[in-house]
C-alpha cells in the first residue's frame, strides 16, 4: 500500500451513508477492540491529553516543543490538518513521512479485515497514531481530543496529565444546561492518577472535575498564570508563572492575547508531566520559534494575507480581536470565509466583525459537510453590501487579491479546511510570480 492508497482506504470510512450497515457508533468499546487487534499500542507510553473548545492545537504544539527541547522523544496527535494528513501524526514536532504513514495504515487495513465491525475514519486515524508512537518508542504522546473527550476515540489512552483549555460554545445545540453537559464530556479524559490543568476555573467546572477524582488540580490564575501579555513585533512578550517559578520577558512568535493563555497552560502541563521546573532557556527557545500553521498565520504581504482556522463563535471573536489589535489596517479589508453547515453563520460573522470589511468572499472547502458558498453569501450580505460567492478558496483568493490594495489585508477563516486550501492557492500564486 502506497501513500495515496492509504489515504483512499481511510477515506472509504468517512461517509457513514455509504457503509451504514457496517459502521457502528463511536463508543469506546469499538475503539478498544480495534486497539487490541493491533496490540494495544496506547499502553506503551504515557500521555498528555488535551481537550477544550479552543486552543487545543496551540497548546499541544507548545507542549510538544518544550518536551522535545528537553530531550524527550515526543509523539503528537492533532487535528485537523492544514496541508497534508501526515501533519496529524508527528514525531518531535515534525510530521511523519508518507512512507511511514502508508506502512502504519497498511497494517491497520489488515487488522480491520479480522473485525466484525467497521471502524470510523477517526478511530482508524487514532489507532494509526498510537501504533506509530509505539513503533517509535516515544517517551510521551501529546494527544489532542477530536471532539469533546469522554467518548472520543483518543480516550482509550490514560492521561498522566489532562488539560482542559476552556469550555465555550461548540458541538452543542445550545439547549438549557449545555455548558454543564460539555464540561462533563470534557472531564471524561481525566483518569485515576491524572494531574489536571484547568484554563477555566468556575465552580461548576471544578465540581465536575472533582467527580473524576484527579490526583491534583492546577488552576489558571492560581497555580499558573500569564502575568504580562504585551503586543510585540511578530508576536507577544509574556511573563509566565508556574507555581513559584516566574519566567520573564518570554517572546512568543504568535499573535493574539489568547496565545498568552495557551502558553501558560502549556507550560503548566509540561511542568506537571516532568515533575520539575523547566529551565528558562528551554522555554525561551521553544516559544520564540514555534510555528503553528493556520493559527493567525501571516503567509504573504502586499496585500497582507492572514489565515486563521477559527471555526466557532469564541474562536471567531478572538480572531477578530487579534486582527484589530495586532495589525495596522489602513488599506482595503477583505474577508474570505467558509464553514461547515452545522455552524451558526450569523453568529460567526457577527463575532468576526464582518461589518468592518470592505468586501466578503464566501467559499467552501471540498467536504460534504461544507455550507454552500451561496447560502453563506446570503448571510454575509447582512454585514457587507459586497458579499460575493466563490466556488472554491482558490477563486476566492484570486478575487480578493484583485480588489485589494498593496497595503490592504485579506483575512481567511471559518474552517481549517478552508485555511489549508487558501495556503495551497497562495503557494500556487506565489510560484507563478517567480
Amino acid at each position: 500500500m502506497n501513500f495515496e492508497e492509504s489515504v483512499q482506504f481511510l477515506s472509504s470510512h468517512i461517509n457513514r451513508s455509504l457503509t451504514r450497515e457496517k459502521i457502528d457508533d463511536t463508543a469506546l468499546d469499538n475503539m478498544r477492540l480495534l486497539a487490541q487487534t493491533i496490540g494495544s499500542p496506547q499502553m506503551d507510553f504515557p500521555c498528555i491529553h488535551i481537550t477544550g473548545t479552543n486552543g487545543k492545537g496551540s497548546t499541544s504544539a507548545l507542549i510538544s516543543k518544550i518536551l522535545s527541547s528537553m530531550g524527550l522523544n515526543v509523539g503528537s496527535y492533532c487535528s485537523p490538518h492544514v496541508s497534508s494528513i501526515t501533519e496529524r501524526i508527528q514525531l518531535n514536532t515534525e510530521p511523519i513521512s508518507e512512507d511511514e504513514f502508508a506502512e502504519v495504515v497498511s497494517h491497520l487495513k489488515l487488522a480491520t479485515s479480522m473485525l466484525k465491525i467497521t471502524p470510523s475514519w477517526f478511530e482508524l486515524m487514532t489507532a494509526a497514531a498510537f501504533s506509530c508512537f509505539a513503533n517509535n518508542a516515544v517517551d510521551v504522546a501529546v494527544i489532542e481530543v477530536g471532539m469533546l473527550g469522554r467518548y472520543d476515540a483518543t480516550n482509550i489512552a490514560d492521561a498522566k496529565v489532562a488539560i482542559i483549555t476552556n469550555v465555550g460554545f461548540d458541538h452543542t445545540d445550545g439547549a438549557e444546561g449545555w455548558r454543564k453537559k460539555l464540561i462533563w464530556e470534557k472531564a471524561g479524559i481525566i483518569k485515576d492518577g491524572s494531574v489536571v490543568c484547568l484554563g477555566d476555573t468556575d465552580d461548576e467546572l471544578e465540581y465536575l472535575i472533582l467527580q473524576e477524582q484527579p490526583t491534583k488540580i492546577l488552576r489558571r490564575d492560581i497555580d499558573f498564570a500569564c502575568i504580562d501579555n504585551d503586543l510585540a513585533i511578530g508576536g507577544r512578550h509574556l511573563s509566565l508563572r508556574i507555581n513559584d517559578a516566574v519566567y520573564e520577558n518570554i517572546f512568543l512568535s504568535q499573535h493574539g492575547v489568547h496565545q498568552g493563555q495557551n502558553a501558560a497552560i502549556a507550560l503548566a502541563g509540561a511542568t506537571a508531566f516532568l515533575g520539575l521546573e523547566i529551565p528558562a532557556s528551554i522555554v525561551e527557545n521553544s516559544f520564540q520559534d514555534i510555528i503553528l500553521p493556520g493559527r493567525f498565520e501571516v503567509v504573504s504581504t502586499e496585500p497582507l494575507l492572514i489565515l486563521d482556522g477559527a471555526h466557532n463563535p469564541p474562536g471567531a471573536l478572538a480572531a477578530a480581536q487579534t486582527l484589530q489589535s495586532s495589525f495596522t489596517l489602513e488599506g482595503t479589508k477583505a474577508l474570505i470565509v467558509g464553514m461547515t453547515e452545522e455552524k451558526d453563520a450569523d453568529w460567526m460573522l457577527s463575532n468576526l466583525n464582518a461589518t468592518e470589511f470592505d468586501c466578503i468572499f464566501t467559499t467552501e472547502a471540498s467536504s460534504p459537510r461544507s455550507m454552500s458558498s451561496e447560502d453563506l453569501a446570503k448571510v454575509a450580505s447582512k454585514y457587507c453590501s459586497k458579499a460575493i460567492s466563490c466556488p472554491n478558496p482558490e477563486e476566492a483568493l484570486k478575487e480578493a487579491i484583485q480588489v485589494s490594495s498593496s497595503n490592504g489585508v485579506i483575512f481567511g477563516t471559518g474552517s481549517m479546511y478552508v485555511v489549508g486550501a487558501l495556503r495551497e492557492a497562495n503557494q500556487k500564486f506565489q510560484s507563478k510570480q517567480k
